[in-house]
């Protein structure tokens, strides 16, 4: 009956639903679905509520493209005729038909816009992307049009005003203290010109920011770099066998393909013999979005820019970073930029040490050159192996990919109490055949948790870096739901059936985005909202959970040689645990270059930014070093200009490590290390099955008795503190 009358209404219902927010004429009411949330279209796969095991699963098998813009436009119809039926409640505004009933609206919205993110992140082609272009903005402006919705936010803030306040449980309380706190920050008081205007520029920004995320992808598509047979020398093997397979992917057999990925950039440029390649993988890499052409961003990155701010100040806020980080743990850009620069000086003492004992290597040589960016990983491999003794690539040797697999499987088991098992080919559909399912219970007693997605491999079509992302996150509003949740890669595969080996560095990216999954899945918060975490705390759980690659478990049963089947040699290991913070000069400066031009570019007069110029003029102030380049240079900078889901905000990575080093320490000193039952226990209770149902600094507190100390981050990397002369 749903679907017949879907079918029947859907123009008239997104006409007359969606006229005030796409500029359309029409009534101002839209007819109610017969029955909102339970939607069924048999011409429209993405429509169908998930049906199958595990409280229904996405249809991943099923999907197709030309369905999404037509199921977005429905369901933010129906979505609307939700939150109409919530305003037009005579009843007093309460908990229950207020804020609990915001909470169930917009399921159906969301079942598609899963579907849209892994066309958006997995599955990327012009097809697709032409359709992002068109639908951005509209689905900007549907948001908007809720948090600008007055008689809704006039409920939410009777409820979060009332008697009744005092009388809700604490996990209510902050749920509708942050409801009330999200919708006031986005608009929701807004009048006349200011709120047309506040609508027009988040239009705007989605569709900049759309078109800097495509642009990104397109260099990293297309600039490939192909080898042949007499350019490879230095590389592993694994490493020549993974591109070869990728050119042949690519319909380039008997060649090697080097990909635009951070994961094949930096084993190329660490291991190549060869300089003038390395010099041509680096600026192809560091390139992206930069280049002068049709994919250039930095026009993009002004025009985005001057929208934030002005936006902010129509909300009465300084600049855009004041009215970003008025909820996170920082509170203010000042805070988080104290907190870098505190770590700045030392940082930068310890990257020139090592750019002078790579240049010392290299006169030794007779070289002639003067350290460049794509010559400091090779040199700082090489300068690993003299002093240490130790061979990134002689480790790469016990890092298989499907052992890391088991070996996080197992600290799941020790820690959570989880036990992954995999699902039947078939059973769960996947949107790729090198995707696989597994099935998450808890022991002892197989209470089903959840579902855990892992696609693991570099494609066309899909965004580089690694990320976690929950398809359904834990809540119990609707009744429990079942988690499902995935982790993404882009590993370059080798031939089928050959193992993968990746390098420590990527090692530990995986265990820190199985981290944000064992986050989601350990979630024990009663509303979907509250699963939405804190950005400069929700890293802190994930960059933790990377300390158990490295112990003793794990290394004595998983990190097993590729050829021989030998567990990893305790001198090896002796020597990994020396040159721990060996480089940290390095990864710490590149880190802060990206942190800190984040927060000056969303904090300075935002009128006419020329990105280029003002990335230049910062970097020489800080006296960033000429053979360093920062980790995200701004063109490529996806985190805060493609969308504005770390803008601002990406200094977070490091307020998480000052969090993370503070509470490694407390296992360090406990005398069952990072095993122990109890303190295990507690970090999951207190810091993990919390989620944003209780302050991050209370909770914080919770877990190690006292707030983090900042020079726990300086012990943990080996920086000795820098004092002023």
């Amino acid at each position: 009956m749903a679907g017949k009358w879907l079918k029947r209404q859907r123009n008239f219902l997104i006409t007359l639903t969606l006229a005030p927010v796409l500029g359309l004429s029409g009534c101002s009411r839209s007819p109610e679905p017969e029955q909102p949330g339970q939607i069924a279209d048999q011409e429209n796969v993405l429509l169908e509520p998930w049906t199958g095991p595990y409280g229904g699963v996405p249809a991943f098998d099923r999907m197709e493209l030309d369905q999404l813009e037509p199921a977005l436009e429905a369901t933010m119809a129906i979505n609307l005729a939700e939150i109409e039926a919530i305003t037009s409640n005579p009843e007093t505004p309460n908990f229950v038909n207020t804020i609990v009933a915001l909470e169930r609206a917009g399921r159906d919205f969301e079942r598609v816009d899963v579907y849209e993110s892994i066309w958006r992140s997995n599955l990327s082609s012009p097809e697709f992307r032409s359709i992002q272009a068109r639908i951005a903005p509209r689905m900007a402006a549907f948001s908007t049009s809720i948090y600008q919705d007055r008689a809704l936010f006039e409920r939410i803030k009777a409820v979060y005003e009332s008697e009744e306040m005092e009388t809700l449980r604490p996990q209510d309380q902050r749920l509708v203290e942050l409801t009330y706190l999200k919708y006031l920050d986005n608009g929701a008081t807004l009048e006349g010109e200011a709120r047309e205007r506040y609508a027009e520029i988040n239009r705007q920004l989605a569709e900049l920011q759309t078109r800097f995320a495509s642009n990104l992808l397109a260099d990293e598509e297309n600039d490939v770099v192909y080898l042949d047979a007499g350019q490879l020398d230095g590389l592993p093997e694994s490493y020549v066998a993974a591109s070869a397979a990728a050119a042949k992917e690519r319909g380039r057999p008997g060649e090697y393909a080097i990909l635009n990925t951070r994961s094949a950039m930096d084993p190329f440029l660490k291991f190549s013999t060869e300089r003038e390649l390395r010099e041509q993988v680096w600026r192809n890499f560091y390139g992206r979005g930069d280049n002068g052409d049709e994919h250039d961003n930095n026009a993009l990155i002004t025009r985005i820019l001057k929208l934030r701010d002005e936006r902010s100040e129509l909300l009465g806020y300084d600049n855009y970073a004041a009215w970003r980080l008025k909820s996170r743990m920082a509170g203010n850009p000042e805070r988080a930029l104290e907190l870098l620069m505190a770590v700045w000086p030392a940082a930068l003492a310890r990257a020139e040490e090592e750019i002078a004992d790579m240049q010392a290597m290299a006169d030794a040589e007779g070289t002639g050159i003067t350290i460049e960016p794509w010559d400091y990983r090779y040199y700082a491999e090489r300068v690993r192996k003299a002093r240490y003794d130790l061979d990134s690539n002689e480790v790469k040797q016990y890092l298989q990919l499907e052992n890391l697999r088991e070996a996080m499987f197992f600290v799941a088991g020790e820690l959570f109490d989880f036990e992954f098992t995999p699902v039947p080919d078939g059973s769960v559909p996947v949107f790729d055949e090198q995707m696989r399912v597994w099935e998450v219970r808890k022991k002892p007693s197989g209470a089903l948790v959840g579902l855990w997605y892992l696609d693991p491999f570099a494609r066309q079509g899909k965004r580089s870096g690694a990320w976690a992302i929950s398809y359904r996150g834990h809540d119990t509003a609707d009744g429990k739901q079942v988690v499902l949740v995935a982790n993404n890669s882009n590993f370059v595969a080798g031939e089928p059936g050959e193992p993968v080996l990746i390098s420590l560095d990527d090692a530990e990216t995986l265990f820190h985005e199985f981290g944000h999954a064992l986050h989601a899945l350990a979630s024990q918060v009663d509303y979907r909202s509250l699963n939405s975490g804190v950005r400069d705390y929700t890293e802190f759980q994930s960059q933790l959970l990377e300390r158990w690659l490295l112990t003793d478990p794990v290394i004595e049963d998983y990190l097993v040689n590729v050829d021989t089947g030998e567990p990893i040699p305790p001198e090896l290991v002796a020597k990994i645990r020396r040159a721990s913070t060996f480089n940290q000069g390095f990864k710490t400066v590149a880190y802060l270059g990206s942190a800190i031009m984040d927060l000056r570019f969303h904090t300075a007069d935002a009128d006419n930014i020329d990105p280029d110029a003002f990335e230049r003029e910062v970097l020489a102030e800080l006296g960033m070093p000429d053979a360093i380049v920062m980790r995200h240079r701004s063109p490529q900078f996806h985190h805060v200009f493609s969308s504005e889901g770390y803008s601002a905000g990406y200094y977070g990575y490091m307020w998480a490590d000052v969090l993370t080093a503070d509470a490694a320490e407390a296992f360090v000193e406990s005398p069952d290390g990072f095993y122990d039952k109890a303190l295990t226990k507690k970090m999951v209770d207190k810091l993990f099955a919390p989620r944003n149902a209780i302050d991050p600094a209370e909770a914080y507190r919770n877990f190690r008795g006292r707030d983090a100390d900042v020079t726990a981050l300086l012990r943990d990397r080996g920086l000795a503190p820098v004092t002023a002369e």
